[in-house]
């Protein structure tokens, strides 16, 4: 496989560039923990909405917005956020971002109202949104190339696993304490991570453009719109013209934004790297990856809780091994994608995903543990399969000083695939159970058939109260959530298909090379002479990329930021 990777002339602190083996395992460990802390942190709140209901008195859209204003306000901020750690320092943008996700945790606490903690979850994603990027270019500034995919490779395992971790810890903390000890989690963890970020070295661009502000505001804009569209949606459904409007006000501010981005002499993102095969397969990939892995969550968290009875603890400890797999892939990424090549990698792991999927169709209400095991291992070796090589590929396909904004592109991408991915699977779940439950209920009253048919939680403990009659409304009740969870799957599942069939076709092969039938449509020139064809990577119609000299470095072509 070709090596697209890159070594550029950027500012590094001696302390990166000279760091020993122990040092690099020490970077590895901190920008590691740092990710898992943000990624958990968006996951961590579901299960103890009901508790912040109660001691609150939120209602649904609020609760829903405890959830999501953390997601709208990191992924809206990640691409400028990079750019400032890429031009100021990634150490000085990982130290503020954690400072500020420490006080934003801590708030809570002290103010807990529904306004004030959705206010607060917003300020700790602008936090993550400057933690998440500094964390991953770190890496890749300070490991040399014949480490680097080793490193990205353990980073995205750890990332990979903080939705479970998050799952995890929220169970256990809420088995024993009350909700705020969420908070506090988080809170002391941010603390204890700012000193340990106070040993580690720093990079940055000495010779950075002036950060593209105009392009900022414009890509957070078109993100923070396009996100609360979706957010929205399975409240007020896809039709409805505040949602269509806001997701066609997002795409239009995007491609404002890539319009004022290929005028920019300096700009924010040089969005023609979306022509390269591997940085497209890269981004893509990881949509497709985090969407269907998101929704999957939601709806079979309460599958497993409100079908097989399991408590939020052993929901957490049920999904645990989905890690090991993920994990285990991540760390070795430099061994197997070698051999096997992006295309392979990531196509065939979106495919396991939705075999994974299809498999969950087959459970119902008397379904064991070991029944859901297996589907979810399939799933779960689908994940790592893909979920580091595509972080990899988004890596590799920019200059190193510009890792901040080519972490930030990955973040991103994984941020909005999570919440559309949350909002298809919802709006499915919603509809379907409703539409099966509501003719079956016309002989129960009319306040049991709208309280049942709003969810399967209304349903079964409304079903405590109706004597006789409970034990047929829980089971028609759990019949239409069965059926509904099915159909959810089934779409996740034909999404993650769509995506794999896409890699397939456009991704590079194991030689760094698109199919030869996608080569000649795209780029019908032959190489120059002299120069054999596996030295030249295509990049959709750019100019290509010269690999390897005599001293080591990389020429890259025009299609590449300053």
């Amino acid at each position: 496989m070709v090596d697209t990777s890159s070594r550029s002339a950027q500012d590094i602190d001696v302390a990166v560039t000279a760091l020993s083996k122990r040092r690099r395992i020490w970077l590895l460990t901190v920008a590691s923990l740092d990710v898992l802390m943000v990624i958990a942190s968006m996951v961590a709140l579901n299960a103890a909405l009901p508790d912040i209901a109660v001691h609150t008195s939120a209602t649904q859209g609020q609760l829903t917005w405890i959830v999501d204003g953390y997601t709208l306000a990191l992924a809206c901020l990640l691409l400028p956020a990079g750019a400032l750690g890429d031009r100021y320092g990634r150490r000085g943008a990982l130290l503020a971002g954690l400072a500020i996700f420490a006080l934003a945790s801590v708030a809570p606490v002290l103010l807990d109202s529904p306004m004030q903690i959705i206010v607060a979850r917003a300020v700790a994603g602008v936090g993550a949104a400057l933690v998440m990027p500094a964390t991953l270019s770190l890496l890749t500034a300070a490991f040399p190339k014949s480490e680097r995919n080793k490193a990205v490779g353990i980073w995205a395992g750890v990332s990979g696993s903080g939705a479970v971790v998050g799952f995890l810890g929220t169970g256990v903390l809420l088995h024993y304490f009350s909700w705020h000890s969420i908070f506090y989690m988080f809170a002391a963890g941010a603390a204890v991570m700012f000193v340990a970020t106070f040993t580690i070295g720093s990079s940055r661009d000495e010779t950075a453009a002036p950060i593209d502000w105009v392009g900022a505001a414009l890509i957070a804009s078109a993100i923070a719109i396009f996100v609360l569209g979706v957010v929205e949606a399975p409240v007020r459904g896809w039709t409805d013209p505040i949602v269509v409007g806001c997701m066609a006000g997002g795409v239009v501010l995007g491609a404002v934004f890539a319009w004022v981005q290929l005028r920019r002499e300096h700009p924010l993102l040089d969005v023609r790297l979306f022509r390269r095969p591997d940085f497209a397969t890269g981004a893509v990939g990881i949509t497709f990856l985090f969407l269907a892995n998101f929704g999957f969550f939601f709806v079979e968290m309460q599958f497993m809780q409100l079908v097989m009875g399991y408590s939020a603890l052993q929901t957490a400890f049920a999904l645990s091994p989905l890690a090991i797999p993920v994990l285990v892939l991540g760390a070795s990424l430099h061994l197997y994608l070698p051999k096997v090549g992006l295309r392979f990698a990531v196509s065939v792991g979106l495919a396991l995903i939705a075999v994974g999927l299809l498999c969950m169709r087959l459970l119902d209400a008397d379904s064991t543990y070991i029944d859901l095991m297996w589907p979810l291992l399939i799933a779960a070796s689908g994940i790592g399969l893909c979920t580091a090589p595509t972080t990899s590929a988004i890596m590799n396909a920019v200059p190193d000083e510009k890792q901040g904004v080519a972490s930030a592109v990955n973040d991103a991408t994984r941020e909005v695939g999570a919440a559309v991915g949350i909002a298809v699977a919802g709006s499915i779940l919603a509809a379907v159970y409703h539409g099966t439950l509501a003719p079956k209920l016309a002989d129960f009253p009319a306040e049991v058939r709208d309280t049942a048919t709003d969810s399967l939680a209304y349903a079964q403990s409304i079903a405590d109260r109706l004597g006789p009659e409970g034990a047929r409304l829980t089971s028609l009740a759990e019949d239409a959530f069965m059926y509904a969870t099915s159909q959810a799957l089934l779409v996740l599942a034909l999404v993650l298909i769509a995506g794999s069939v896409f890699v397939a076709v456009w991704s590079p092969g194991r030689d760094g090379q698109q199919w030869a039938v996608i080569r000649r449509r795209l780029s019908p020139r032959a190489p120059a002479a002299g120069q054999p064809e596996h030295h030249r990577v295509d990049d959709g119609g750019d100019r290509g990329r010269c690999v390897g000299s005599g001293s080591g470095r990389h020429r890259r072509g025009g299609d590449q930021p300053d």
